[in-house]
């Protein structure tokens, strides 16, 4: 998977505590409730969280199965779910220590224990399935399980974002009674502590339950949720939503139908839902191609570049400009681009920078895009770009469009100059935005490489568990690639669903964390 202003579709009252509801018992769940039907266009890849580790996936084990921490709604702090407490235990961040809560059972009635725990890290990374998120624990030299209630984790080197890669998807904790420890479950069932027990699952949808053992931090306001599966069939996803075939669509829409679904008539019948999102793009530039390899026609392209238009015409306000590698709302963010390059446009500065560097003839450049992996307005998106750069006069730019097969095969063999990434994180951290873009082992391949980054500032922002500590380093990180050039960020997402009118709850479903809580759908 490859997640910002303040939390705007949070209200300032968050609605009443457990303790002054009605009908809420020691497990979370609360009584009444209706079924609830969610459409997406996303697949749900894999049952098992050994191999998911895509969007739709995901979607299921955040509902299905606990993780050690989870991400309060409307926050980016990892906060106890199924533990009691964690935390480093050296000053160094490399050992993690967390005590589970009392009385924690699986869906099937099993007693989840630290054995557990284990199991399931132990197994996500022995199976190292390829579509799966053992990439995530490649730094874990050892699980260990002083008792039945600890789980000490020991990390090869320093990691203070490991708090919330446990408390992502890929932490999700597996019955070791009911699961291989050597390969993935093959019967498409799932056992977890998660708010919901997942009754059925096909090709077109999953039928959850909600999970009467489950002991944690939900509180749970519905009698369970379907998940419909549309196969990126963005049209029948519509018309389910309009004939009252699914309460809410997530997922599914592209900025067309969404500015459309705003101002039409349809709004009477139906809610658009805005949320905040991390997902980001960026046009990134091939460090040893002959003409994006110049420091001048990149810092020339930054100039020319008009991110507000580029958000207003293709996206129709659904994202917002970008002017850093780390999104805005996760503690780290600066407005690097913005400061280096200017509020607007500039033709001036643009063609100052060309000429000192000795380019005076239009620079050649093709950008390069992938629809089928970035969605249709992508496509208009590298040519509005183009367009912008030779309305200049200094450029003369074209764009090409292939299949995402050979698109990646391309970029690693370094075909393209320029082309579009795109990004959707493991976690709300400022570190997923950075080590795996500028760190060893980059996965733009784009060939850029900066000591400084990688050797003291990357290496030292991870020993830092207070992730405020970071913040001059991660403001120095985006400073230097601001400076060089190395991918130029374009947008950051906004999140939408659409629901029929008499759902509520789905302001507490669409942030940073990129966490969909099923449990906090109700019906007015």
């Amino acid at each position: 998977m490859n997640t910002r202003n303040l939390w705007s579709v949070l209200p300032v009252v968050t609605g009443l505590v457990c303790g002054l509801l009605t009908g809420c018992d020691s497990t979370g769940v609360l009584d009444g409730g209706t079924r609830m039907v969610v459409g997406t266009t996303d697949d749900v890849l894999a049952t098992d969280p050994a191999s998911g580790y895509d969007p739709g996936s995901w979607l299921l084990f955040d509902n299905v199965f606990q993780t050690l921490l989870s991400f309060p709604k409307g926050g980016t702090e990892p906060r106890p779910e199924a533990a009691e407490n964690c935390s480093f235990t050296d000053t160094r961040a490399q050992v993690y220590r967390c005590v589970l809560k009392d009385g924690l059972v699986f869906s099937n009635g099993d007693p989840l224990t630290a054995q557990d725990v284990k199991f399931s890290f132990d197994r996500v990374r022995r199976i190292d399935d390829a579509g799966g998120p053992a990439v995530m624990f490649t730094g874990i030299e050892s699980v260990r399980t002083p008792d039945d209630k600890t789980v000490v984790f020991r990390l090869k080197t320093p990691d203070a974002t490991f708090p919330s890669k446990i408390a992502s998807g890929a932490g999700s904790i597996v019955d070791h009674r009911r699961y291989p420890a050597n390969e993935l479950l093959k019967d498409g069932r799932a056992v977890g502590s998660g708010p919901y027990r997942l009754d059925s699952f096909s090709s077109g949808k999953a039928v959850l339950s909600v999970n009467e053992r489950y002991k944690g931090t939900a509180r749970i306001r519905n009698s369970g949720v379907t998940l419909r599966l549309f196969h990126g069939d963005q049209e029948a996803l519509k018309r389910a939503l309009l004939d009252h075939g699914v309460d809410i669509a997530f997922r599914g829409f592209d900025a067309r139908d969404i500015a459309d679904m705003q101002t039409h008539e349809i709004r009477k019948d139906v809610d658009v839902v805005e949320g905040d999102s991390a997902e980001i793009q960026h046009l990134v530039f091939n460090l040893d191609d002959p003409v994006a390899g110049k420091l001048a026609v990149r810092r020339a392209v930054a100039f020319l570049l008009d991110r507000e238009a580029l958000v207003r015409g293709v996206y129709h306000d659904t994202a917002l400009p970008l002017y850093s590698v780390v999104p805005s709302g996760l503690a780290g963010h600066n407005t690097a681009f913005f400061d280096a390059y200017g509020p607007r446009p500039s033709r001036e500065k643009a063609a100052r920078v060309l000429h000192l560097a000795g380019i005076t003839d239009k620079v050649r450049l093709t950008l390069w895009s992938t629809p089928a992996r970035y969605g249709p307005a992508t496509d208009r998106e590298v040519e509005a770009i183009a367009a912008q750069l030779n309305a200049s006069g200094l450029f003369d730019a074209d764009v090409r469009s292939v299949p995402f097969s050979r698109y990646e095969k391309d970029v690693a063999d370094g075909k393209y100059g320029v082309y579009v990434k795109g990004w959707v994180p493991d976690y709300p951290d400022a570190d997923n935005f950075i080590a795996p873009f500028f760190g060893k082992g980059s996965v733009l391949g784009n060939h850029y490489a900066n000591n400084t980054l990688t050797d003291v500032l990357i290496p030292r922002t991870a020993t830092q568990s207070d992730r405020a500590a970071g913040a001059h380093d991660f403001d120095r990180i985006q400073r230097i690639v601001a400076g060089d050039v190395p991918v130029l960020p374009l947008w950051q997402g906004k999140q939408y669903a659409v629901t029929r009118a008499d759902v509520g709850g789905i302001e507490y479903c669409l942030d940073a964390s990129t966490v969909f809580r099923f449990w906090e759908l109700w019906r007015r």
